[in-house]
C-alpha cells in the first residue's frame, strides 16, 4: 500500500518530479503517481484530498509552477501534511511557484522544498523523515541513506 502519494499538475512536469519517485524507490517507500490539475480537474484534487488518509496515505508531495494552487488546494481538503514542490515551469523559472507554496493562508499549512529537481528530492526525504516517526524500516533507510552521503 503507497504511503506518499506524488501529485503533479501535468504530465509535463514529469521528468521535475522524478527525483522524488527515485528517492522513494532507492528508500524502498511505497508510493504512487497521479497527475491531477487543480485548475482543469477541481473535483478530481478534491476526492485525492479528501480519500488520501482512507486509502493509507500518509503524506503528499505535489509538485506544481505558475501560481502553484495544488498543494494549497491538496492541503485544503486533508489532514495529511502536504509537501509542495515548487517546480520552474513559468518565465519565472519557479520563483512565482515558491512564493505561492510558501504564502499559504494561516491554517492550510504546506510545507514547501526549494525550486526544481533538488526541491523534489528534498520532498521525498522530507516525507521519509515524517514517516521515520512512525515505521521503523523507513527510519533506517533514512539513516542508511545519511550515513552514505557522509562517506561521499
Amino acid at each position: 500500500m503507497a504511503l506518499v502519494g506524488i501529485v503533479i499538475g501535468s504530465k509535463r512536469d514529469s521528468d521535475l518530479i522524478q527525483p522524488a519517485l527515485d528517492v522513494l524507490k532507492e528508500l524502498g517507500i511505497e508510493h504512487e503517481l497521479s497527475v491531477i490539475s487543480a485548475h482543469r480537474n477541481p473535483e478530481r484534487a478534491r476526492e485525492y484530498g479528501l480519500n488520501a488518509e482512507i486509502r493509507g496515505l500518509k503524506v503528499i508531495i505535489a509538485g506544481a509552477g505558475y501560481a502553484a494552487h495544488l498543494p494549497g488546494v491538496l492541503a485544503s481538503w486533508t489532514t495529511l501534511p502536504v509537501i509542495g514542490v515548487p517546480l520552474p515551469t513559468s518565465d519565472l523559472k519557479g520563483t512565482d511557484a515558491l512564493l505561492s507554496i510558501v504564502q499559504m493562508p494561516g491554517g492550510v499549512p504546506v510545507a514547501c522544498t526549494g525550486i526544481g529537481t533538488s526541491g523534489a528530492k528534498n520532498a521525498a526525504l522530507l516525507a521519509a523523515q515524517i514517516l521515520g516517526l512512525e515505521h521503523e524500516g523507513v527510519r533506517e533507510a533514512f539513516r542508511e541513506y545519511k550515513q552514505g552521503l557522509a562517506k561521499g
